[in-house]
């Protein structure tokens, strides 16, 4: 027995032999998305001149198979007003993840900034078999279609975007396709149920206000445009619109006043001198009312309005200007034939 124990004892003695340590390191594997956190927070940042440098880095580094540093590319070179360049980072980001609905938005976005309206609404089309449901992809096909003067489809996508998702931006779409098919009652009522939603957005409020001010129902636009004024004093439109009304009624001195204020805020508007230089005519003070009317003539040559008031205040003023006033008024015919 002895024998037996002293044999075990010398089994369990023996050395044991160890597994060999690994001669190579474990391969680097290279991971495409490393910096998208980096890239992601010198954007948000806006340090695009660092952004880009990461960017360009990180596509050569992965040969140009960097999603995230696409789409982020394609969103700086569209805020440079690059639209051609960010549409090819945009379609490349597009074909590395044909799946990824943001990358098929902003390709149809691109298209829709370079005219190219067609080709968008494909886009936003195939983008929607993804999500159907997306209100914004419905706004951006009804835009589209708006563009390709198909009326009638465009409103049945805006319509189906508010029923998922309430949007001042639908609602103000509607609202210029109902004025574009003549029909200012449908535009009201549209206005009127997004004020319900929206009591104070102010674009819809003003908008509101103008079409009544348009209608001739004055006491409902200067409530409106009252309201607008309440929640934002510097809003421009309300302003002119405020002012318009007393200019109406004979107030030119309040009138003048409002104009002051909204030209420290927008001193290139041609509605605003255009105003301003009728105030002066209802004064009587013919220079200063032609020296407006030039103002808002040079901001806005196209504007056949401007060009009326204006030609028809300069032979009242002087015989010397008859060859500009011929050119004037020949504008006038020009862009508007009725």
């Amino acid at each position: 027995m002895s024998d037996d124990k002293d044999e075990a004892q010398d089994e369990v003695k023996l050395p044991q032999k160890t597994a060999p340590l690994p001669s190579k390191v474990a391969p680097d594997i290279q991971i495409t998305e490393k910096n998208n956190w980096l890239i992601h927070m010198l954007f948000i940042r806006k340090e695009f001149s660092t952004c880009k440098k990461i960017i360009k880095s990180q596509l050569e580094e992965t040969h140009n198979t960097c999603e995230y540093a696409l789409y982020v590319q394609g969103m700086m070179l569209r805020s440079e007003a690059m639209i051609q360049e960010s549409l090819e980072s945009f379609q490349a980001a597009a074909m590395l993840n044909p799946n990824n609905i943001e990358n098929l938005k902003q390709v149809g976005r691109s298209l829709y900034l370079l005219g190219r309206h067609k080709a968008a609404l494909d886009i936003y089309t195939e983008a929607s078999r993804i999500n159907p449901d997306d209100p914004e992809l419905l706004h951006n096909q009804g835009v589209c279609l708006v563009y390709l003067k198909e009326y009638k489809k465009a409103k049945t996508f805006f319509y189906k975007s508010i029923h998922i998702q309430q949007s001042e931006h639908a609602y103000i779409q509607l609202s210029k396709l109902h004025i574009l098919q003549d029909d200012k009652d449908g535009a009201i009522s549209v206005l009127l149920k997004s004020v319900e939603h929206f009591p104070e957005n102010t674009k819809l409020l003003t908008a509101l206000g103008l079409l009544y001010l348009n209608a001739g129902e004055i006491q409902k636009a200067f409530e409106y445009l009252g309201n607008a004024m309440t929640y934002d004093s510097e809003n421009i439109d309300a302003i002119i619109g405020l002012a318009s009304i007393m200019q109406d009624h004979g107030d030119y001195d309040v009138a003048l006043t409002k104009y002051r204020v909204a030209a420290s805020i927008s001193p290139e508007s041609n509605t605003l001198w255009n105003n301003i230089g009728l105030c002066f005519h209802g004064k009587k003070k013919l220079v200063a009312a032609i020296s407006c009317l030039k103002r808002a003539y040079y901001f806005a040559p196209f504007e056949w309005k401007t060009a009326y008031n204006l030609g028809f205040d300069l032979p009242n003023y002087t015989r010397d200007h008859l060859l500009y006033t011929l050119e004037v008024l020949s504008n006038v015919v020009r862009y508007n034939r009725e």
